[in-house]
């Protein structure tokens, strides 16, 4: 096969991103489709997805020729009880059965789990899908959350510094108290699951956890099972993150700084005339509550 890849040149798109625009699946999945020998490309079984290829090339999977789809993006705001898949083995429902037919072709950029809920993105714009979730990138992501009983700060000043789960170190970015059961935590990187292991480590359970921003994104006003289209605002939104997120900081460790000369000295001789005054005045005072021997039997 005469490929751009083979030919030295960089003319065309990378056969998983071609792929991903066409509809067939996150770029992983598309890699996977790739290196299992399921892509034919003019005539030709191709497993490298390296390969760059254009609209003019032939390229098939199953028998059809796919082509790309017209670049979309979409914000939806998932219930809870519905899986982030394009199909489901245990039969539960999808995100995908909450849009129109014409758009079950969008990927979802990360994923939420079935009892969680908010704000998800779905597209096929690999490069964008990559830009919100690539670990490089950083974009906050921030959370609602509602757990079973009321815990101290201790326990926020625990997610600041890091958890050890099973899937890794996990650490929030940022922190903030509501009530005695509710915060906000944001994470800019997210492991699976991350906040429900990290409250059952402080032996917290999660009642309620709700995706409520995504960069300086936040949906407002957008009703559960509900989605609409992103614009170049919300898309700029998405990719920015606040200049100085909010939440609750650690206890300054730093030491305090050192007096100057002649500071202390200063300090130590107002201290001494302090207690120099204090004794005059409380001896002149014992002086004159000083009664006679006759009043104190009055007393008594």
């Amino acid at each position: 096969m005469d490929s751009n890849t083979e030919s030295g040149t960089e003319q065309g798109t990378r056969l998983n991103k071609y792929l991903a625009s066409c509809g067939m699946g996150a770029r992983r999945a598309c890699d996977e489709l790739i290196q299992s020998g399921q892509v034919i490309v003019n005539g030709k079984v191709c497993q490298t997805p390296a390969t760059r290829v254009t609209e003019e090339d032939h390229v098939k999977i199953d028998g059809r020729r796919v082509l790309p789809r017209d670049i979309a993006a979409i914000v939806l705001n998932k219930p809870r009880g519905y899986v982030c898949s394009k199909e489901d083995e245990h039969q539960r429902e999808t995100i995908y059965n909450l849009l129109p037919p014409k758009l079950r072709h969008l990927n979802h950029v990360g994923r939420l789990d079935r009892e969680s809920e908010g704000i998800i993105i779905l597209t096929n714009d690999g490069d964008f899908s990559q830009e919100l979730s690539h670990p490089k990138k950083k974009t906050e992501k921030e959370y609602l959350v509602t757990v079973n009983q009321s815990f101290d700060n201790e326990v926020l000043d625990r997610f600041l510094k890091g958890i050890y789960t099973p899937e890794g170190k996990a650490v929030a970015k940022a922190t903030q108290r509501l009530s005695a059961r509710r915060f906000t935590i944001t994470l800019e990187t997210g492991l699976k699951r991350q906040i429900r292991m990290m409250c059952r480590a402080c032996h917290l359970q999660v009642t309620k956890l709700v995706r409520i921003r995504i960069g300086t994104f936040t949906a407002r006003g957008l009703e559960q099972g509900r989605y609409r289209h992103l614009d170049e605002e919300d898309i700029l939104a998405l990719k920015t993150n606040p200049a100085k997120t909010q939440g609750r900081t650690l206890p300054s460790t730093r030491r305090k700084p050192a007096a100057r000369k002649g500071t202390k000295k200063r300090a130590q001789t107002q201290r001494s005339s302090s207690k120099h005054s204090s004794s005059s005045k409380s001896s002149q005072g014992l002086r004159s509550t000083k009664r006679s021997p006759k009043s104190y039997k009055k007393r008594r």
